[in-house]
């Protein structure tokens, strides 16, 4: 059995950051069942470009397998009947919506205790439930710049530089799966359920950490290092070689210095302006201009053998395509490939939480409503005069006429 196999969540989630965290614990076994808005044709990532038709699209895939989907207006007193039946069915309610959203349509705890009172209400937003930016909509990329990282990102003389990636969203969902847990935990423990208040916003600020830490305590004030170094530990960032660019990470002192005794370089251990961090923080430039020399010589296929012999951290700066054909990869079996009615193969990235049974098998992401029938009639138990009454009263939406 799955670790996550008697947990079911009714996730209130669009686009990135609310939908990665709830596919974690749905790739662990978690029933997660996707509430979608039928008034805004459900959630806006099915229609992000490229790889998009219909409504479906490979960004959607890649934060939605292994859930089900219910197209449900719960603004509507029918569409609120379902979704407070399954909140009696259900462990947690997980959302991601304005800060302000959450209160407006009512799936606050205090909302919801009287339907289940061990019920779990966690809320991921932009900024939070509170202070003076609550009711703003945020993104990542508005919160790489809000909190700091593009300021830190890039090479000294250039811009501010965001992140290829949107770690932030990416971050947030894994903080949001972590506090749904722990409130699930507690309200399984004591009987009483609880909010979750995550953010964007928090995370990206806890992201700052030690430099954050640095600055408040000791007026340290962060900045863009070259090559993507380190603020303060030399050498510990991207080397240019004769054929591409390597990372080398001597992150302690006996790399430092294995890496200079494989290079044939032992002076720059000798050299009191180079031996330890301290001295090397102090004379950077030196430094590195002497390692930036002996990097050039060779290609990588030099250097990562032999500092790899030497026991120095290296790797070689991938291409995404070389990333998902490393060895490593394959032996960890990350790439899931399942078949798919418009793709022919959905072949995308699996989960790294790793615990319990691994799931051999995933669901594609699911269709619009495509578990609405499953959901009312086998979950919930509605009869066939009920759904009648539902669809009536514009819980699904507005009647399809060109069906």
């Amino acid at each position: 059995m799955q670790p996550l196999a008697d947990l079911r969540i009714i996730a209130v989630e669009q686009y990135g950051a609310g939908p990665f965290g709830s596919m974690h614990l749905a790739d662990l076994g978690a029933d997660v069942i996707k509430i979608e808005d039928v008034r805004t044709n459900g959630d806006v990532g099915r229609y992000v470009p490229p790889f998009q038709e219909g409504d479906g699209s490979l960004f959607f895939e890649s934060l939605n397998r292994n859930k089900r989907s219910v197209a449900l207006d719960i603004t509507t007193p029918g569409g609120r009947k379902v979704f407070e039946d399954l909140v009696a069915k259900s462990d947690a309610v997980y959302s991601n919506l304005r800060g302000d959203v959450p209160a407006k349509l009512k799936i606050r705890y205090d909302d919801l205790k009287h339907i289940n009172p061990a019920i779990v209400c966690c809320s991921l937003s932009g900024f939070g439930m509170t202070g003076p930016r609550h009711a703003q909509p945020a993104y990542d990329y508005l919160l790489q710049g809000i909190a700091g990282w593009m300021s830190l990102t890039g090479e000294p003389d250039g811009p501010p530089t965001k992140s290829g990636l949107s770690l932030v969203d990416f971050c947030t969902g894994f903080v949001a799966a972590l506090a749904l847990m722990c409130g699930v935990h507690a309200a399984r423990r004591d009987g009483v359920g609880m909010d979750c208040d995550t953010s964007l916003f928090d995370t990206a600020m806890s992201l700052l950490s030690y430099q954050g830490a640095w600055h408040l305590s000791g007026g340290f004030e962060p900045k863009r290092v070259e090559k993507s170094g380190h603020p303060s530990l030399i050498p510990f960032q991207l080397f240019e070689v004769s054929d591409g660019w390597i990372v080398v990470t001597a992150s302690k002192e006996k790399f430092y210095q294995r890496m200079v005794r494989a290079m044939g370089r032992e002076d720059l251990i000798d050299n009191p302006k180079f031996a330890t961090f301290a001295a090397r923080d102090q004379n950077r430039g030196e430094v590195l201009d002497e390692l930036y020399a002996e990097f050039m010589k060779h290609p990588r296929g030099y250097w990562i053998p032999l500092l790899e012999d030497a026991g120095v951290p290296v790797a070689p700066v991938n291409e995404v395509a070389d990333a998902m054909t490393e060895p490593q990869t394959i032996a960890r079996e990350l790439i899931l490939d399942e078949p798919h009615p418009v793709w022919g193969r959905v072949r995308q990235i699996g989960t790294p939480v790793r615990v319990g049974p691994t799931l051999t098998r995933h669901n594609i992401a699911p269709g619009l409503g495509e578990h609405n029938d499953t959901v009312l009639r086998d979950l919930l138990g509605y009869s066939e005069e009920e759904i009648a009454a539902l669809t009536e009263g514009l819980a699904f939406g507005e009647p399809d006429t060109e069906k």
